[in-house]
């Protein structure tokens, strides 16, 4: 099940508490995955960060929301 379908399947059944905490480890794992990326002072300052610009075009599924 996605993260998305997870997410949907909690709202609707708020005493799973095991979905919950499925959810909570799902979310926890994406969160590990993520290149942090330094505060900007302007857009020309992604190109000093090739590795995040790398990790952002090369995984399609990065940009799914909860």
């Amino acid at each position: 099940m996605s993260r998305k379908e997870l997410r949907t399947y909690v709202l609707a059944h708020r005493d799973d508490d095991e979905a919950f905490y499925a959810l909570a480890d799902k979310i926890s794992a994406d969160a590990a995955n993520k290149v942090p990326l330094p505060l900007l002072k302007s857009l020309e300052d992604m190109e000093n960060y090739p590795e995040f610009l790398e990790k952002l075009r090369g995984d399609p599924g990065h940009q799914e929301s909860a």
